[in-house]
């Protein structure tokens, strides 16, 4: 168990794609979202769950929090998680990657670095909403990503330049693990997000595969 690291999970996005709460469907007998907490509670000695709809996850009997600073994404997320995180270091985790598992967040913690931030790359993409975070990060994040955002609205060429966790990423050191290269139980699919039915039909079928049972 991380004792100096918080866990904290991200259910936050509109699930517009998707059409209903894809935090809430289901795996079996559980949730996408029961999954990600029982698969996270026994690494972290402290498991918040990030949410502007607490009222959908009094189930989950985990400490909630909204967001402090609204309307800016997921890196609002990524703010309250670390604002009201006890520990410097916080473990961020999309509700809807239903194949990261505890040794996947077991490597990405341990990897050598003195980075602020620490996120896999696989299938093509920067996963960053599965990595690192360190509480030092709140100044920059809360000067140039959060507060910009009226000015930002008020400048549409600006509001398309890019995704602010990329542009974070982009601007502070950061350590980028390369999964297929690095981690010696990757498969493909690993980070795989739901974002349509399709998404969820594909990600239900595979997670009564053998290929997926954590090793």
């Amino acid at each position: 168990m991380f004792k100096n690291i918080t866990g904290a999970i991200l259910s936050g996005g509109k699930s517009q794609r998707m059409g209903t709460n894809k935090s809430l469907l289901k795996f079996g007998e559980q949730t996408a979202i029961e999954r990600v907490r029982d698969m996270m509670s026994p690494l972290f000695e402290k498991v918040n769950l990030i949410t502007n709809e607490p009222e959908l996850y009094q189930f989950l009997n985990l400490e909630m929090h909204q967001d402090i600073l609204k309307g800016s994404g997921p890196i609002s997320g990524i703010h309250t998680a670390l604002k009201v995180s006890e520990n410097e270091k916080v473990f961020i985790l999309s509700c809807d990657m239903p194949f990261v598992n505890r040794l996947v967040i077991e490597y990405i913690i341990s990897y050598p670095n003195d980075n602020k931030i620490v996120v896999p790359k696989a299938d093509g993409f920067i996963q960053q909403l599965c990595g690192v975070y360190n509480k030092s990060l709140l100044p920059f994040i809360e000067e140039n990503l959060i507060n910009t955002s009226s000015t930002e609205e008020r400048n549409p060429d600006q509001t398309k330049r890019k995704c602010k966790v990329h542009r974070l990423l982009e601007e502070v050191p950061s350590t980028i693990i390369d999964m297929e290269k690095d981690y010696p139980y990757y498969k493909n699919d690993l980070f795989f997000n739901m974002n349509t039915p399709e998404d969820y039909e594909y990600a239900r079928k595979m997670s009564t595969s053998s290929n997926y049972n954590e090793r």
